[in-house]
């Protein structure tokens, strides 16, 4: 049997791929990256050490575009309920490489949610019917991101750098159009230069398909949404950003 880890480089599916190692034959294991050339410097680092020190394979695929080209190709700005990036260059693409290369007798497919996301897990499994798939850290014990932290210093991996900056996942260099304005108001303050490189390409595809904010703000009880200009010249005037809003990534869903 052969069991296939849907590897983001986050810390979810790092302790998932242990699990996994653990209970499985390491070399019947692993570890499947769909990259959307839009991630953060640091990922590829993680991934190939990380991948060293579970003693299993890494198999990196991707489609060849990033996020900004896909949006232009598919004429669509993507947000937070219509994700043409992820599904285009993560579920789609992860879908198509294990059909060609395994039938669903010869494989069990992992993926990294926890149990804060149990929610998740039964999407998940209709999306990837007839192959079986397994959650490993929606069973006891339960970890939070702190002992995850704890078994990648055991075996001597540096953990991903976005997350000492304080951004809650390692996907998409810190971006991701489904998270919500402290993650944008983060990625501005920490990374000023790749948010001004995705505010680029935003204005660029709207000179295409028209302006279509999707930074969701309410102010006052209305509701508006926000271009990545916009949010940025909200930042600059000082004005009230939610701290709490991080909206949420869940690219394999």
């Amino acid at each position: 049997m052969n069991h296939i880890i849907c590897y983001s480089g986050g810390l979810g599916s790092f302790a998932a791929a242990q699990r996994v190692v653990q209970s499985q034959n390491p070399e019947d294991c692993l570890l499947l990256f769909t990259d959307t050339k839009t991630e953060d410097e640091d990922l590829y680092r993680f991934l190939n050490e990380s991948a060293k020190a579970l003693g299993v394979k890494l198999k990196i695929i991707s489609d060849g575009r990033d996020i900004w080209k896909v949006f232009n190709d598919v004429s669509f700005m993507g947000n937070s309920r219509i994700d043409p990036c992820s599904r285009i260059l993560k579920r789609d693409l992860a879908r198509k490489w294990v059909k060609d290369n395994f039938s669903p007798e010869q494989a069990i497919l992992y993926v990294g949610i926890g149990w804060e996301e149990e929610h998740r897990i039964n999407r998940i499994r209709h999306n990837w019917e007839p192959y079986r798939v397994k959650a490993p850290m929606l069973d006891a014990p339960f970890l939070e991101k702190t002992d995850i932290l704890e078994l990648l210093n055991r075996i001597s991996v540096k953990p991903p750098r976005l997350y000492g900056m304080g951004f809650p996942h390692n996907n998409c260099g810190g971006f991701c159009i489904k998270t919500g304005q402290a993650q944008f108001k983060l990625l501005f303050e920490k990374m000023p230069e790749r948010y001004l490189w995705h505010e680029e390409r935003q204005e660029k595809l709207f000179e295409k398909i028209g302006q279509h904010g999707f930074i969701r703000m309410v102010t006052k009880g209305k509701t508006q949404y926000l271009s990545l200009k916009q949010f940025r010249e909200h930042l600059e005037a000082n004005k009230e950003v939610d701290l709490f809003d991080y909206g949420g990534c869940g690219c394999f869903a």
